[in-house]
C-alpha cells in the first residue's frame, strides 16, 4: 500500500512536530507531543497535555515535565542571542518549515504551564502567517495526498429496477458521493458503483406477472411503477403465485433468452430514471452495475469455498460459518445456497467484491447502506477474509452505515396521504420552497426566470444535503424543510449566502482577481481568530475522510463561516487605508473562500455565482 505523503499539514500539526521533538530531547517518546486546537481560546490557542502521561515514565512530577519541555521550547523557537550555543533539537534532523528561526521569528508568542501539567501554547503572527502563505501557495489547498497511489470502490445509492426513487435513497446517495468527492480531494483513484437491485425473486415477480397480463412489448416506468406492487401483493398472498414468479426467476438466471430481453428492456427504462434523480441531486457514478453483474462469479466461487472446506452442508443449504471465539452475540453463518438452489444477498455481496478484485483490485471498498444492515455485511466481510477474497487485510472492507430521514412524528419520513414520497417529489419541494426563501430575502428580484430556477435548484440542493451530512453520520434526523432553507443557523443556504458574499467582496476589490499576497500576511488582531481556524483545515479533513464522517467537515464550514462574518463585521477591508493591511486581508477573504468553496464542492455542494 502506498505511504502517506503529507504535502501539508495543520498548525496543531507542526506545532506536534516541534513539541515531540522537546519531549524526544528529554528522551520521552515523540507522540506525547501531540499538541491540539485549545477547547478554551480565552485561554490559550493551543495546549499538549503530554506531560501527565509523561510523569510515569520520567518519573517525575507532571509539571517538571512540562517546565523541562517549556525550557527547550523556549531556548530552540525564540530569538536567540549572537553566539548562543546550537538547539537541543537537531537542525539536521528538522523540517526547516518547522523552525522559524530561519526567518528570524518565533514561533511562540507565549508557553505556560498550567493546572497539573497542561502546556498552554499561543503562536506568533508570524507563524500563522507562515502557515496562510504555504496554504495559498499549495495547489492542494494544504491537504495532504493520504490516498495517492490508492484506489477505493464505494458502494452507494442502491436504487432497485422497476421502482421509482424514493427519499430512502437519499441518505446513501447524498454520504456515498460526499465520500467519494472526499477520497478524491485526498488523491485516491475512486469508484463509485450504484450496485442496482436487479436480480433475485422480483425480477422473476415483474416477469411472471407480465406473462400474466399477456403484455410482450415495452413497458414504461409508470407502467413497472404499478406491475411490481400488485405482483408482490399476489406473490405474498398465494403461495402458487409466488412459485410462478420463482419459476420465473430461474428461467432469467438460467440465461432463458426470452425473459433476458424482457429483463433488458426494464433495466433500461429504469436506469433512465435513475440517472435523471441522481442529476437532479448532483451525484455521480463511475460504473452502473447491480447484483446480476455477479452472477457470472457465482458458480466458481462456491465451488471453491467448498473445495477449501469453508462452505458446510446444512439442512441441506450450503452455508459459510462466520463465528469467532470472542464474539459477544450470536453472528449466523452466511448463507450461500438455500436447499432449492437459490442465491441470496450474502452470496450475491460475495460474489461482488470477487467482481471488484478482479477488475480494480482496490486498496479499500466503502459500503454506504442502512445501519439496519450491518449484521449482514459484518457476515459478508468475515466470509471474504475466510474464503481468501481478501488477503493481508487488502481490499480493506468497511462499512458506513447510516441511520434514517424521519418526518416530524419521528417515524421515517412520509408523505402528508402516508405514503413513500418520490425522491424527484421531494426535490420539487426544496426548489420550491428555495424559490420561495429568494424571493423573501429579495435577492432574486433582479434575475430572469432561468437564473432564478438555477440558483433555486442550487440552494435547495444545499438544503437538503446539508441537512443531511451535519449529522453524525450513523444518527437518524427530522426533515424539516422549513428550517433547513432558511438563510439564518446552520443551514446550507446560509452556507452559500456567506460563500457569495466574500465573491461579491471579491469582485469589488478588482486587483485582476489575484488577491495573493506576495510578501507575508500582516495579521492583526481583528484577523487572528479567521487565519488561526483556516489552519485548522487539514485536522478536520483528515478526520472525516478517517471515519467517513462529513459532519466533521459541516461543522468547519460553519464555523469557518460565522467567523468570516465576525470577521467582515470587526474590520474595514476595502475601506482600509494601510495598503499592506488591506492586501492581506484581501487574500485572506480569498483564501476563506476558497477553503469554504472547497469544503462544500467535497459536500456536493454548488456556489452560484450570485444570490
Amino acid at each position: 500500500m502506498a505511504g502517506k505523503t503529507a504535502l501539508m499539514t495543520s498548525l496543531a500539526e507542526k506545532l506536534s512536530e516541534i513539541v515531540g521533538a522537546a519531549f524526544a530531547a528529554q528522551g520521552l517518546p515523540v507522540e506525547l507531543g501531540a499538541v491540539r486546537v485549545s477547547d478554551r481560546p480565552d485561554l490559550c490557542q493551543f495546549q499538549c497535555n503530554g506531560a501527565m502521561a509523561a510523569a510515569k515514565l520520567a518519573r517525575k512530577n507532571p509539571r517538571e515535565v512540562a517546565q523541562g519541555v517549556v525550557d527547550v521550547l523556549q531556548k530552540c523557537h525564540s530569538d536567540r542571542p549572537e553566539g548562543a550555543e546550537e538547539s537541543l533539537v537537531s537542525r539536521e534532523n528538522k523540517d526547516p518549515s518547522t523552525d522559524a528561526r530561519d526567518d528570524n521569528e518565533k514561533v511562540f508568542q507565549n508557553i505556560e504551564i498550567a493546572g497539573p501539567g497542561f502546556i498552554n501554547i499561543d503562536v506568533t503572527d508570524a507563524f500563522i502567517a507562515g502557515q496562510l502563505a504555504a496554504m495559498q501557495a499549495d495547489a492542494h489547498a494544504g491537504l495532504a495526498q493520504s490516498g495517492a497511489g490508492q484506489t477505493v470502490v464505494l458502494d452507494y445509492g442502491g436504487p432497485n429496477i422497476a421502482k421509482p426513487m424514493h427519499v430512502g435513497h437519499l441518505r446513501s446517495s447524498i454520504i456515498g458521493d460526499s465520500l467519494r468527492r472526499t477520497m478524491k480531494v485526498a488523491g485516491y483513484n475512486t469508484i463509485g458503483d450504484v450496485h442496482m437491485g436487479d436480480w433475485g425473486t422480483p425480477m422473476g415477480m415483474i416477469l411472471s406477472e407480465l406473462e400474466i397480463m399477456g403484455h410482450d412489448g415495452p413497458v414504461s416506468m409508470e407502467q413497472l411503477a404499478e406491475i411490481y406492487p400488485k405482483a408482490s401483493s399476489d406473490c405474498k398472498a398465494d403461495e402458487a403465485r409466488m412459485e410462478l414468479a420463482r419459476a420465473a426467476t430461474k428461467r432469467l438466471q438460467d440465461g432463458d433468452e426470452t425473459y433476458t430481453r424482457k429483463w433488458r428492456q426494464f433495466i433500461d427504462i429504469s436506469i433512465e430514471g435513475m440517472r435523471g434523480n441522481f442529476d437532479a441531486l448532483g451525484v455521480y457514478f463511475d460504473e452502473w452495475k447491480g447484483e446480476s453483474d455477479a452472477h457470472p462469479f457465482i458458480a466458481a466461487m462456491i465451488d471453491d469455498l467448498k473445495a477449501k472446506g469453508w462452505a458446510v452442508e446444512s439442512d441441506g443449504a450450503w452455508v459459510v460459518p462466520v463465528e469467532r471465539n470472542d464474539d459477544k452475540k450470536e453472528v449466523p453463518p452466511l448463507i450461500l445456497l438455500k436447499k432449492d438452489g437459490a442465491v441470496l444477498y450474502g452470496t450475491t455481496d460475495l460474489a461482488t467484491i470477487l467482481d471488484r478484485v478482479k477488475t480494480h483490485n482496490p486498496d479499500k471498498i466503502v459500503y454506504v447502506v442502512d445501519q439496519r444492515q450491518s449484521l449482514h455485511f459484518d457476515q459478508v466481510f468475515r466470509a471474504a477474509e475466510k474464503g481468501g477474497l481478501v488477503v493481508d487485510g487488502r481490499p480493506e472492507l468497511s462499512f458506513a452505515g447510516f441511520g434514517t430521514m424521519n418526518g416530524a412524528d419521528g417515524k421515517p419520513f412520509k408523505t402528508r396521504a402516508g405514503g413513500v414520497m418520490r425522491l424527484e417529489d421531494l426535490i420539487a419541494m426544496g426548489v420550491e420552497k428555495a424559490r420561495a426563501r429568494l424571493e423573501e430575502a429579495n435577492l432574486a428580484a433582479d434575475m430572469d426566470e432561468a437564473e432564478r430556477g438555477t440558483i433555486a435548484h442550487k440552494v435547495a440542493l444545499a438544503a437538503i444535503k446539508f441537512a443531511d451530512l451535519q449529522n453524525q453520520r450513523q444518527s437518524d434526523y427530522v426533515f424539516d424543510l422549513d428550517r433547513m432553507t432558511s438563510f439564518e443557523g446552520k443551514t446550507g443556504p446560509y452556507l452559500l449566502y456567506q460563500a457569495v458574499r466574500i465573491q461579491s467582496l471579491l469582485r469589488k476589490a478588482g486587483d485582476g482577481g489575484r488577491w495573493t499576497v506576495d510578501g507575508s500576511f500582516k495579521i492583526q488582531n481583528e484577523d487572528r481568530a479567521l487565519a488561526l481556524l483556516l489552519g485548522e483545515m487539514a485536522d478536520h479533513f483528515e478526520l472525516a475522510l478517517k471515519n467517513y464522517t462529513p459532519h466533521v467537515l459541516c461543522d468547519y464550514a460553519y464555523r469557518l463561516a460565522q467567523e468570516f462574518s465576525s470577521f467582515y463585521g470587526n474590520c474595514h477591508i476595502l475601506s482600509e487605508e494601510d495598503v499592506a493591511v488591506r492586501a492581506s486581508r484581501l487574500a485572506l477573504c480569498a483564501l476563506t473562500h476558497r477553503q469554504l468553496c472547497l469544503v462544500l464542492s467535497v459536500l456536493g455542494i454548488e456556489v452560484p455565482e450570485r444570490m
